[in-house]
């Protein structure tokens, strides 16, 4: 023990000499599970491409639940929707886990997210994988999912964790474990771009204003320990929280989850659905945090949010950008976020919200494929398509 600890100590020594003492002290510290320097994370991202991709969830799933358990996963679209992404120039999806999968069968799960991120590296995609995520269906349950209510958007998309297992305490040895598990099977895995540990954190979607409250405050105390749970993996890919509401110009007006993400995420990551002015606004406003961004929801053609007008911007300001949807499907993601309260059952949206293709596999706007085709230099049309 005592020639193993003089043998440390001199390689410490040594490397002090060759790196400097102050580098040396950063990366054993990030190493040893804190929050990456913005070099590293800086350099990190230097060694990417330019990264555009979507949202991602099969046509034939409602939700995250359907996409993954046993009895509904279907690797043959998955092979062939991810194929048509990377036909257009795609190169990254980010894709919704549920904690619910995991406390089912913990083996069967991590055995189907392998074989999806395999399928994807099979047409030259990396996956930013999602743990939690505060938005939709407040009760999540396994098994059947019910079919899509005729005309609305999103109508079967579910949170995780639900309601009842967020809100109880004695639960959370659960959700450790979760997340140490599945991070801790590809911490290493160079299939994966990163990890969105809760996506919109701060998403009220409760039922009464009074739950909506405790979800934020409980979700509060969890955010920071996810964060720890996710490190302590000692994953190779940078972590990441999305924010997406509220004044990022002015740190004293943000919301106690938003400062929590700032303070945590290795690279950060945001949302923005709005015209290409405030888009491009949102970028300036986070970058003096000098690391990089990541759009990871844009791209809400009734809202403003284009691929004509967006994407140009974030190639100017190498963000990354990761649309809402791919493939029209069972989400319904087409119908705009009005069909909550007025769904589009005797008529179709004169302009589709999300979504990148037909279910004919065809795009629903030639223009949008050419012109992420021309930005990227990738896809199958990459040499033809010229931007206007």
């Amino acid at each position: 023990m005592m020639m193993f600890k003089r043998s440390l100590f001199l390689t410490v020594v040594f490397a002090c000499f060759l790196v400097g003492p102050d580098t040396l002290v950063a990366q054993v510290t990030e190493d040893a599970g804190a929050r990456w320097s913005a070099q590293r994370a800086n350099d990190w991202y230097a060694k990417q491409p330019w990264l555009v991709g979507a949202n991602f969830i099969p046509s034939d799933a409602i939700n995250e639940l359907e996409m993954f358990q046993a009895e509904t996963f279907n690797p043959a679209l998955i092979d062939k929707e991810l194929g048509m992404a990377e036909s257009i120039g795609m190169n990254t999806m980010r894709v919704f886990l549920q904690d619910q999968l995991w406390q089912q069968d913990a083996k069967g799960f991590t055995k189907r997210l392998d074989t999806f991120l395999g399928i994807a590296a099979k047409h030259h995609i990396r996956s930013l994988l999602v743990l939690f995520d505060s938005c939709w269906e407040t009760n999540p349950h396994l098994g059947p999912q019910h079919p899509p209510i005729p005309g609305v958007h999103n109508s079967g998309w579910v949170q995780s964790p639900g309601k009842a297992r967020l809100m109880d305490k004695s639960v959370e040895p659960q959700m450790e474990a979760y997340v140490k598990g599945v991070v801790g099977a590809f911490a290493k895995d160079d299939r994966v771009l990163g990890w969105d540990v809760w996506n919109e954190p701060d998403n009220r979607g409760g039922d009464t204003v009074r739950e909506e409250e405790a979800k934020v405050a409980r979700v509060e105390e969890l955010l920071p320990k996810v964060f720890a749970w996710a490190r302590s993996m000692h994953p190779t890919h940078p972590l990441t929280s999305g924010v997406w509401t509220g004044n990022w110009n002015d740190p004293a007006k943000e919301s106690k989850t938003t400062k929590i993400q700032l303070a945590e995420s290795d690279v950060i990551s945001f949302h923005n659905y709005g015209w290409p002015e405030e888009f491009e606004a949102k970028i300036v406003s986070l970058k003096p945090l000098g690391r990089p961004l990541i759009c990871t929801e844009y791209m809400a053609r009734g809202n403003g949010s284009t691929f004509d007008g967006s994407l140009p911007i974030a190639k100017k300001h190498n963000v990354g950008a990761m649309n809402w949807g791919l493939v029209a499907g069972k989400t319904q993601t087409y119908y705009p976020w009005d069909s909550w309260e007025r769904p589009y059952v005797r008529q179709q949206p004169t302009i589709w919200f999300h979504e990148v293709f037909k279910q004919d596999d065809t795009p629903y706007r030639q223009h949008e494929v050419d012109l992420i085709r021309a930005l990227t230099g990738r896809g199958t049309a990459a040499a033809g398509a010229t931007a206007p």
